[in-house]
């Protein structure tokens, strides 16, 4: 089942730079999708396409059936409520502990205390911190914060996770550990696609790997068949 769809996408940007040429593009329903490519390839500006941070100049960007280049700002929230981000800077509030990060996406979306109290301590379990809610984000490590930013995103069950260089800021060893939690996201059926430049979690993980080149689709490889041998 075809559950995200990019069409002929092209982006300029007003300074005449073409982040996008022509991509076509189709991810399934639960699938583990990595989107690599060099630094202003234009991997960033596709990901954005996607949750509706950029529009496309020309083409189609379709999720879950919905045209979102299409989408009127309005109405642009609801989309995002179907969809999990998680970024190379966590984007932590310093001033609210670790439960209250998590939950603020909710207060926004104006639900109450006894429906969003459950939904915490459920996405706080599935990253290994619930004794840690009611820390403060300065009183956590680094991997620690990305969890943290994973439950957030994940906390109103959505059925697509976005994943912007989530291991950018961590060492190794910690990124192993977060790409285990994601990972495990995503086996119980949340979609996830991840820009990345860690060519050694590409290579661990043997999951479908799309490469963005010069602003254009170069290859689209299936799962485990693929193997990065430069940085990117």
């Amino acid at each position: 089942m075809e559950f995200i769809e990019v069409k002929n996408a092209t982006k300029v940007y007003g300074n005449g730079i073409t982040a996008l040429s022509d991509v076509n593009l189709t991810i399934n329903k639960g699938e583990f999708v990595f989107i690599i490519g060099h630094t202003a390839s234009g991997k960033s500006t596709l990901i954005k396409l996607l949750y509706r941070e950029e529009k496309p100049t020309s083409g189609e960007v379709f999720i879950g059936g919905i045209n979102v280049a299409r989408l009127r700002n309005a109405r642009i929230y609801k989309l995002r409520r179907k969809i999990g981000i998680v970024f190379q800077d966590f984007k932590l509030l310093p001033k609210l502990t670790v439960y209250e990060n998590v939950a603020y996406p909710l207060y926004s979306y104006g639900m109450k205390n006894t429906e969003i109290r459950p939904l915490v301590l459920e996405a706080l379990e599935r990253v290994g911190l619930k004794d840690k809610s009611r820390s403060f984000p300065n009183q956590l490590s680094g991997g620690e914060q990305q969890r943290v930013c994973i439950a957030r995103a994940i906390v109103n069950k959505p059925k697509l996770l976005i994943c912007d260089e989530p291991t950018g800021n961590l060492d190794p060893e910690t990124s192993k550990e977060i790409m285990a939690v994601i990972n495990e996201i995503n086996k119980s059926g949340t979609t996830v696609v991840m820009a990345t430049h860690d060519k050694e979690i590409v290579n661990r993980m043997k999951k479908r790997v799309i490469t963005i080149e010069n602003a254009v689709l170069k290859t689209d490889k299936l799962k485990g068949s693929y193997k990065v041998n430069e940085n990117i």
